[in-house]
């Protein structure tokens, strides 16, 4: 049986949970129309919306989960209705009052940040096992920078690369940074537009705390998930440091020419813009540079780029629900790569590449496309 939702109660706790903007929808159906999950199946945006305007929302639809967040909607909003806060606002209503299924992928992911501080449920005193044979420092007053891997760069096999090419960089580079090994937790991003509030609230906190207890002034990110919440939230909640994208530092080390590129790469790269770097954060160009200065490449644009760029289908928690085949957006983006015959997709988020590699699994014909961070791209040339 349906959870339909009654009129006050849900309509007050999406507006309390942050979708007060959700009064100035119109119902132009723009949003529908910019939604990518239109390429693949139904999702009427515009139309759960509407419904949650009047405080009559299923609960239990599963549409309340298929948001990725990729910003797109809210880009193109005449209105700028904030839809992703919305959606969050949806999501945190229904792991508040408990009143319908959480998926069961997300709840688990739930259980193990809660539990160990990180999604795949690795023992927190593993959480600096990736570095244990590389030249990284523990963190200390005085350090200039303070390198965050996210959970994904270290836990999983098939991008823990991101993590070892960015410590092989820098090392190079003769930076000095260290990181905060088994002090720090999850950042919290993706579990906040999953709904789960007070989680993130708690992740926050103790990141927070950890960063000001050992002197953090500047922090350098893999992952465009924890530049958004670094940035943009923990500064709410009284955190005060700079937030660097490794995109945007690579290009500052090869501009002080504390980077020497002594091969060429010689293939033809497309670039994957991901969204919480892009439509989220407004970073095109740094990527796009960096690239350009590694010799031999051959940049090529897709399809969609830029602000138009295809989302991976891996933001707002959907990184840890399944999709179902046919419905995968990575796998139109693969599509795209292979149409103007890429034979690198360059990206640069550590999401953005366990989707993308995950769609190559199934598609014979992507799989002689080398999927990597822009940092991996490097780390080959110098």
């Amino acid at each position: 049986m349906k959870t339909i939702s009654p009129f006050k109660e849900v309509a007050e706790a999406i507006i309390e949970a942050g979708g007060e903007t959700l009064k100035s929808c119109y119902q132009c159906g723009l949003c529908t129309g910019t939604c990518p999950w239109n390429l693949v199946r139904s999702f009427m945006l515009r139309r759960m919306l509407h419904e949650a305007q009047f405080g009559v929302v299923d609960l239990e639809s599963e549409d309340v989960w298929l948001c990725a967040t990729c910003h797109a909607c809210v880009a193109r909003c005449p209105r700028g209705v904030e839809v992703v806060d919305i959606m969050r606002a949806f999501r945190r209503t229904i792991v508040g009052l408990g009143v319908a299924k959480v998926p069961d992928s997300l709840r688990i992911t739930m259980k193990n940040i809660a539990g160990v501080g990180n999604p795949q449920g690795e023992a927190p005193e593993r959480r600096a096992d990736w570095a244990k044979d590389l030249k990284v420092k523990i963190f200390t007053k005085g350090t200039e920078l303070l390198y965050f891997p996210c959970c994904t760069s270290i836990f999983e096999p098939r991008v823990k690369g991101v993590a070892h090419a960015t410590v092989d960089i820098l090392n190079k580079a003769k930076v000095d940074f260290g990181t905060l090994g088994t002090k720090e937790n999850c950042c919290g991003e993706s579990i906040r537009k999953a709904g789960n509030e007070s989680l993130f609230q708690n992740l926050a906190q103790s990141n927070i705390n950890a960063f000001a207890d050992n002197g953090v002034n500047t922090i350098l990110v893999s992952s465009p998930h924890c530049y958004e919440t670094f940035k943009k939230e923990y500064p709410k909640l009284g955190a005060s440091f700079e937030v660097i994208h490794s995109t945007q530092y690579l290009l500052r080390l090869i501009k002080e020419q504390r980077l020497k590129f002594t091969k060429e790469l010689n293939k033809r790269v497309a670039y994957h813009d991901p969204c919480y770097l892009g439509r989220h954060n407004n970073i095109y160009d740094e990527p796009r540079e960096v690239l350009r200065n590694i010799p031999g490449v051959e940049l090529v644009e897709m399809a969609d780029f830029a602000e138009n760029s295809l989302c991976c289908g891996g933001g707002g928690g959907r990184f840890w629900m399944e999709t179902k085949k046919g419905e995968r957006l990575a796998d139109l983006r693969l599509e795209q790569a292979i149409e103007v015959g890429a034979e690198v997709l360059a990206v640069a988020c550590p999401y953005c590449m366990s989707m993308l590699k995950d769609s190559q699994l199934t598609m014979e014909k992507a799989e002689a496309i080398e999927i990597k961070d822009i940092s991996e791209l490097v780390q080959e040339v110098i």
